[in-house]
């Protein structure tokens, strides 16, 4: 593509200081006179190119012109590839660290065509994240209370590997020194985070998948079959997987899943109220309902 072929071109020109269009051409597998619309697309651009014609002659930068990466600070360079990194699934990305570069060759601010934005609407964790992020740029060990699925809460000792986004959430995936082996925590469940002041040697950790806490008895998965109001549609469409079934002549969904049955499904099909009623199984519908009771008593 021309943005890549532009950069290149500059970055040959600045390490090579001069070159001729025809070999430009035979590098990009391009024409020369394609090479000579390159040239004055940059030269247009700002940056001081020029060409020499005759014997020794080629093109050019200005001897004065320079890429000095010391105009970025350490602070920002790290922010610079984050950012990065976080756009690197998305087919453009080699074109974004292209424009990236280019914006600061010409000095010129791209367009803002795209945001990405892995945060959550409460903003709770955003210092949390922060905190994980400087103690894995910095080797620095944390320490925070950690609530578990179960309901458990340990205190862990850790260093911080790296942060890593799946299934609508962030994870921190660390080397726990309490067990000797890499964990993934989630991180809204964790609590009272200090990143200390020691410093950790960096091990080579990321291609070791995390390992599962010890297991806990195991749950049943259970087919349920649900019946949701008219005002809950977008959880229908959007939130949740399940296949619909029908939709009722008063505009309610029946749909139907299978959640493994734990507090997370109680706490699911709660969140909907009064919109929400189980139709099967039956004994998922007595503890809802006596889930319901123990509600209710407590604002007598």
């Amino acid at each position: 593509m021309q943005v890549n072929r532009l950069f290149e071109i500059i970055y040959l020109l600045l390490n090579k200081k001069r070159v001729t269009a025809k070999e430009l051409a035979e590098r990009f597998e391009v024409s020369t006179r394609t090479i000579y619309r390159d040239i004055d697309t940059i030269s247009l651009a700002g940056i001081p190119i020029y060409t020499e014609k005759g014997k020794g002659g080629g093109i050019s930068l200005l001897p004065d012109f320079v890429l000095n990466k010391s105009l970025l600070s350490d602070e920002e360079q790290n922010e610079i590839l984050l950012a990065l990194q976080g756009l690197s699934h998305i087919q453009s990305a080699e074109n974004g660290q292209v424009l990236q570069k280019l914006s600061a060759i010409f000095n010129k601010t791209a367009a803002n065509w795209l945001e990405v934005d892995f945060s959550d609407w409460s903003f709770a964790n955003g210092d949390i994240f922060n905190n994980f992020k400087t103690a894995i740029l910095e080797r620095r060990v944390c320490e925070f209370d950690y609530y578990s699925t179960y309901g458990e809460k340990t205190h862990r000792k850790v260093e911080p590997v790296q942060l890593w986004f799946k299934a609508k959430a962030w994870y921190l995936k660390a080397f726990c020194l309490r067990r000797q082996d890499m964990r993934l925590f989630k991180l809204t469940r964790v609590r009272n985070l200090t990143v200390h002041d020691e410093v950790f040697h960096e091990r080579d950790l990321l291609g070791i998948p995390p390992s599962p806490d010890p297991p806990r008895p195991q749950k049943q998965d259970v087919f349920l079959r649900l019946k949701i109001a008219p005002e809950m549609a977008y959880h229908v469409y959007g939130e949740y997987e399940w296949d619909v079934e029908e939709v009722c002549d008063d505009g309610s969904f029946i749909v139907s899943t299978k959640w493994l049955e734990d507090n997370w499904m109680y706490g699911v099909i709660l969140s909907f109220g009064e919109y929400m009623e189980v139709l099967e199984p039956s004994h998922i519908r007595e503890i809802i309902k006596e889930k319901g009771k123990k509600i209710w008593g407590k604002y007598l």
